[in-house]
């Protein structure tokens, strides 16, 4: 099958590799201005442009909002229907995950210094949050998990969920997960008019504080619009995997491994990098034998020839460069002893130990969310996680001895700056049995 090959050899390596992993948004004019008149209608219009544009793009034809409201009870009827063995896989990966976030929990914490200042930090949950799902190409129950669980150990108040239902068609996996996990309310909306609802806040559905979870462009487009109404957690961009190996690893695996990701969409990216060139072939023969055997064939050849890739360094030291350069959303290390190698890893979503760790278990019931940072922004991103739904404000308490102390610090810098007000606030507080007398420059008498 049809794929780039390239070697950090080549003469044009740097260039050909700069172009194959730039992603471009297509955040075009059209896009944009498109999503600005869904957010101004849901604005002035609430639960009416909702369902507007939900009977438009999703293929619906409800006539009130109601109608895309999913009680509680449909979400525990669904999952009593669902299989048995899928009941059971779900709620053995809401565990796992659940427990894995426990410990991402922080508390409030305080000290007094020597002055008798008492300083902190007060942790406090938000008070609502929204779970975007996709719903388009495949249904994401995983999603539900990885994003709402976090949520809960955070202690959020109120969790919204909004999933797209193209031509009214639930999924009844989506909607078990959402049991399982405790979502307070469930609407079958999506694209941008789902984002400004959240953000905004219509007639049925609430405002909420933050909105997490990955969607198309139009998804993207909105969260960044609403930015600064409300949180986000970022501007998702294609899946992404990234494997490095030694050649020790069975092909077929590795092969596999690169379809997990490719065929999430046409624009998903898998590369593999690897110092063996005969492994490469080796893959690439194993990629031709199994594509073949997957449903979504077509996505997949689409995807690894406009942007997989199987590359050649010269050792494993140069691939932890690349890795870094790259900052993967996903990091296959199926190598020997794989932690001392992960320890060079300064950017990447999530890292996968060794021969035996495949990406898609981190997609399902690891424990990581893997809501994860894309197009290279794990170089300054993290994993979504409970301290993505936690506020931190800062706890400041003076004595009248330290207040004085500080007073005398604070004035003479609120002066330098020119603001007047900020130093007399402070000099007010200045004990004068302590430290004498304050003139109006700032400066002792």
């Amino acid at each position: 099958m049809k794929t780039t090959r390239l070697s950090s050899t080549q003469a044009d390596f740097d260039s050909r590799l700069d172009q194959l992993t730039a992603w471009s948004e297509e955040r075009d004019s059209e896009v944009s201005a498109r999503v600005s008149e869904i957010i101004r209608a849901v604005r002035e219009q609430g639960d009416a442009a909702v369902v507007t544009y939900t009977n438009r793009f999703d293929r619906r034809q409800v006539t009130h909002i109601d109608e895309l409201i999913v009680g509680q009870d449909q979400l525990q009827a669904a999952l009593a229907r669902i299989p048995a063995a899928q009941r059971e896989a779900l709620e053995a990966a809401a565990e796992r995950v659940r427990s894995y976030h426990v410990r991402q929990r922080q508390d409030s914490w305080h000290y007094e210094d020597a002055d008798g200042h008492l300083l902190g930090q007060q942790v406090t949950p938000l008070d609502r949050a929204g779970l975007y799902v996709p719903g388009g190409k495949a249904a994401y129950p995983s999603s539900v998990l990885m994003s709402a669980i976090p949520a809960k150990v955070a202690g959020v108040g109120e969790v919204v969920m909004v999933s797209p239902s193209p031509g009214g068609e639930l999924n009844d996996m989506v909607l078990a997960a959402a049991a399982i996990v405790g979502i307070d309310r469930v609407l079958t909306v999506g694209g941008a008019q789902a984002v400004a609802a959240l953000a905004w806040g219509t007639e049925t559905i609430p405002a909420v504080d933050k909105i997490v979870g990955p969607g198309n462009i139009y998804v993207a487009e909105a969260k960044r619009q609403v930015f600064g109404k409300v949180g986000i957690d970022m501007i998702a961009g294609p899946s992404e995997i990234l494997v490095v190996c030694d050649g020790k690893t069975n092909p077929d695996w590795i092969a596999m491994d690169l379809f997990s990701q490719a065929e999430h969409d046409e624009e998903a990216q898998a590369i593999l990098i690897s110092p063996d060139a005969a492994f490469l072939d080796q893959v690439a023969e194993s990629m031709a034998r199994l594509v073949v055997t997957l449903e979504r064939e077509d996505i997949i050849r689409t995807s690894m020839a406009n942007r997989g890739a199987l590359i050649q360094v010269r050792d494993l030291d140069e691939a932890m460069v690349l890795v870094n350069r790259l900052a993967p959303e996903h990091l296959e290390l199926s190598l020997d002893d794989p932690m001392t190698w992960a320890r060079q890893v300064r950017h990447a979503g999530a890292i996968f130990l060794g021969r035996h760790t495949s990406e898609a278990v981190g997609d399902y019931c690891a424990g990581p969310s893997h809501v994860l940072p894309t197009s290279a922004t794990a170089r300054f991103s993290s994993p979504l996680g409970v301290y993505d739904f936690e506020k931190r404000s800062s706890l400041i308490g003076c004595s009248p001895q330290g207040a004085s102390l500080l007073g005398r610090i604070a004035s003479p810098l609120a002066r330098s700056e020119g603001l007047t007000a900020h130093a007399r606030s402070a000099e007010y507080r200045i004990d004068d049995q302590i430290d004498g007398n304050i003139d109006g420059s700032g400066s002792a008498q």
